[in-house]
């Protein structure tokens, strides 16, 4: 592995900071942004300065069927007053398929039970904006117009590319306004629809649950308004509508019941493993022994006389997606059983690189050589390391692991190629991604290939690859027309995952005679996703610094006058994804973890340390006294831990209450704040948190995975346990009171966690646990 070298580096400053004498450190940041705007020259300048794209229409008129009427991109409305509500959001369990069409009911004036789901079709007007706009390395606290700028640029850039992407907990925030515009805009049509029918002015009349109201009484339902509303109200476009303010609206922020919650309970909700197509076969694949291995030969003779055994499919070297991560040759058999049983009989032969000699240890090791000899990238500096007065110098390691995704749904696709045309079903994070993949596999036209997107049983960043529909549609294509369900092997997805970065970080602050910090510098390194994902899966380069290495270390909410973050991107030879929280997962354990020593060397309560480093966000100092006060006070032989994390826009604040009995650890209550802007549907945040701190106590309490001669050590959940149902604890959460603009939800609740129950068992112990997972000696 070698560590990727920055280009335009300038001088780094001297010691005392934790980069080494004489080591020079990589652009600014706005150099990085701005080099990249100069390079497109005149043609960037003049693209960018025009308005950004609608996000009304789609490029083709939705195709639902029967006598619905499609009134823009997004909503459709039957005879009967269905209202069919275009999601291009994945449903994994986080409840976009709620929320979202909240918003367009909203508008509407709607009533949620005629909402009906329907699937986005491959659409640039359904790309997530937020995502691409929100993954520049800025500081939330920079306002200025370097970062507006290249904020507009990244969202008329992401209009341009179209990706359908669901996660960066951006889903309600980047729907915000163009799916309550598309609700205002068919409302208006209706109305106008009305007001020519009954030769009334427009501001005569209003409009509720599905009818327009005349004065004197006449009602027109919206399904009978609906055609006459397509022809007379076309020209209507999000410009000429006003949306409601807060204080009207009448579904936004009520507890309403999710509408996909009967279809899960009853079993008729169809995830991608459900996908059941007439004459369909199965596919299982033969994976890589080793991190890197490449398939040399073949013999397939064995298993082809086993049992409903069809094909042997070769899959390594298939274009699109790398080589689905050591993936080899795919059994098709009559049965999923059967094609499984025969991969036994496959013989296979690899070659073996330079990977063979990875570990976990080597790893390791070289993160730490990279933190002594290079000052890596700085994500935000203020003031200087050069600071008098010091009475106290504090300094820290700390240690996290790669982490799996253990979904609980295996990893599966469905494929089918016939006459020329390729239908996939999936259950994905990215469609118009996964059918682009798909398309290069086939040699055929994005248009020539079709996707049903399916319920996802979770997906926390697995399901933004692309492997298993890389592999799905190269087995199709040899499969003569048969569809094809190609699924893994628990074992195969835990030992051939794309794995959350190990890190390591180092920690070095100065604290003066009263214990106010005078000094924080930090730099961490890993390897980097970015770097990985964009040409694995979306062709682009993978270059640059990467925001998600150092998210949740620079850009934290406590005001220190002198500060330094940095980070050294590393190589790696391990795959590596987006998992849930990214960064933040790890970042925050550091970064609260010190902040926690910080205050038992300045002997002050780690409560009343983080209040003083707040005076600045009245918003992040309202949660964390919300998350104490309702905490109280822990149960006798208990502890409480507190962390306060920023993360997708939203701030969070946890109390862990912790009791150790020998070596194990017991979380028995979480009390969890979060502050996450004008909250769409408060049953939902408070399932997504819920949800947020189980994941990362899974991870806090036992998430680890290890490499030993390029071989994942861990298989299945008997060696990568997950947290159980005996462990669970109670989650209290409170929902904090905002008109602010809508924020992440579906992963701040993840981070603090770790933090959070390292300081309680601290209390308990006093031993300083610095790596993850939390062990006690």
């Amino acid at each position: 592995m070698k560590r990727m070298q920055l280009v335009h580096p300038k001088q780094a400053k001297p010691e005392p900071s934790l980069a080494p004498a004489g080591a020079r450190r990589g652009l600014s940041r706005r150099g990085f942004l701005l080099g990249g705007v100069l390079a497109g020259g005149a043609l960037l300048v003049g693209w960018g300065v025009q308005p950004p794209r609608q996000r009304l229409h789609t490029s083709s008129p939705l195709a639902l069927g029967g006598d619905t009427v499609a009134l823009n991109g997004w909503i459709a409305i039957a005879p009967d007053g269905a209202v069919s509500v275009v999601v291009p959001r994945s449903e994994m369990g986080q409840g976009v398929h709620t929320a979202l069409p909240m918003l367009v009911a909203e508008e509407l004036d709607a009533p949620m039970s005629a909402v009906r789901i329907a699937q986005a079709p491959i659409d640039k007007i359904f790309a997530n904006l937020t995502v691409l706009r929100e993954n520049l390395p800025f500081h939330p606290d920079d306002t200025g117009s370097a970062r507006q700028g290249a904020q507009w640029l990244m969202a008329k850039l992401g209009r341009e590319l179209g990706i359908m992407f669901t996660g960066g907990s951006t889903s309600v925030k980047d729907a915000w306004t163009p799916m309550r515009e598309a609700g205002a805009v068919a409302r208006a049509m209706l109305v106008k629809a009305a007001s020519e029918e009954w030769n009334t002015p427009v501001a005569r009349l209003r409009t509720e649950d599905g009818f327009v109201l005349h004065p004197d009484g006449r009602r027109a339902a919206y399904g009978a308004l609906a055609a006459r509303a397509a022809r007379v109200g076309a020209g209507i476009g999000a410009g000429d509508v006003r949306l409601k303010e807060p204080r009207e609206f009448r579904l936004i922020g009520k507890p309403l019941a999710r509408l996909d919650s009967r279809a899960k309970v009853d079993g008729s909700a169809r995830f991608g493993i459900d996908a059941r197509v007439p004459g369909m076969v199965y596919a299982a694949v033969k994976m890589a022994p080793v991190f890197g291995a490449r398939m040399s030969a073949i013999d397939a003779k064995d298993a082809m006389a086993m049992p409903g055994v069809l094909q042997v499919v070769p899959i390594a070297g298939m274009p699109g997606a790398g080589d689905g991560f050591g993936a080899g040759a795919a059994v098709l058999a009559a049965s999923w059983w059967q094609a499984r049983q025969a991969l036994e009989a496959l013989t296979v032969k690899w070659e073996i690189g330079a990977e063979a000699q990875l570990s976990s240890e080597a790893v390791f090791e070289e993160f730490a050589r990279a933190l002594d000899e290079d000052s890596g990238y700085v994500y935000h500096e203020a003031g200087s390391q050069d600071v008098r007065g010091a009475a106290v110098t504090v300094t820290a390691e700390y240690r996290a692991p790669y982490l799996a995704h253990a979904a609980m749904e295996p990893v599966n696709c469905t494929a089918q190629y016939a006459d020329g045309k390729l239908r996939l079903w999936a259950s994905t994070q990215v469609p118009s991604v996964a059918v682009d993949v798909a398309a290069r596999v086939a040699g055929i036209d994005r248009a020539d290939v079709a996707i049903e997107v399916m319920l996802l049983g979770g997906g926390f960043g697995r399901r933004l690859e692309t492997d298993m529909v890389a592999q799905a549609a190269t087995v199709a294509l040899a499969a003569g027309g048969k569809p094809v369900q190609l699924i893994w092997t628990r074992e195969d997805d835990t030992t051939h995952d794309v794995y959350r970065p190990a890190a390591l970080a180092r920690f070095r602050a100065h604290l003066d005679a009263q214990g106010k910090i005078l000094a924080w510098d930090n730099k961490s390194a890993s390897g980097a996703i970015g770097h990985q994902y964009f040409p694995r899966n979306l062709g682009l380069p993978g270059v640059g610094p990467d925001k998600t290495t150092a998210e949740g270390e620079y850009d934290m909410q406590y005001a220190i006058a002198n500060q330094r973050i940095a980070h050294v991107i590393v190589d790696s030879a391990v795959p590596l994804g987006y998992w849930r929280s990214v960064g933040h997962s790890h970042n925050a354990f550091f970064k609260e973890s010190f902040v926690d020593e910080l205050a038992h060397a300045a002997k002050r309560d780690g409560v009343e340390f983080r209040r003083a480093l707040l005076g600045g966000h009245p918003r992040a100092l309202a949660v964390l006294d919300a998350a104490v006060a309702r905490a109280g006070q822990p149960q006798a032989g208990r502890a409480h831990g507190v962390a306060l994390h920023r993360s997708f826009g939203s701030t969070v604040a946890q109390v862990a209450e912790v009791s150790v009995e020998g070596t194990q650890i017991r979380v028995h209550r979480v009390v969890c704040a979060i502050d996450c802007g004008l909250v769409v549907n408060p049953n939902i945040v408070a399932q997504q948190v819920e949800s947020g701190v189980l994941f990362g106590l899974s991870a806090a309490l036992h998430g680890e995975i290890t490499i030993k001669d390029g071989r994942v050590q861990q298989s299945n959940f008997g060696d990568y346990p997950v947290l159980r149902m005996s462990e669970a604890p109670l989650v209290e959460t409170i929902v904090m009171p905002s008109s602010a603009h809508p924020e992440g939800v579906g992963e701040p609740a993840v981070p603090p966690v770790a933090p959070a129950v390292a300081a309680a068992v601290f209390k308990l112990t006093g031993q300083r646990l610095r790596s993850l997972p939390l062990k006690l000696a």
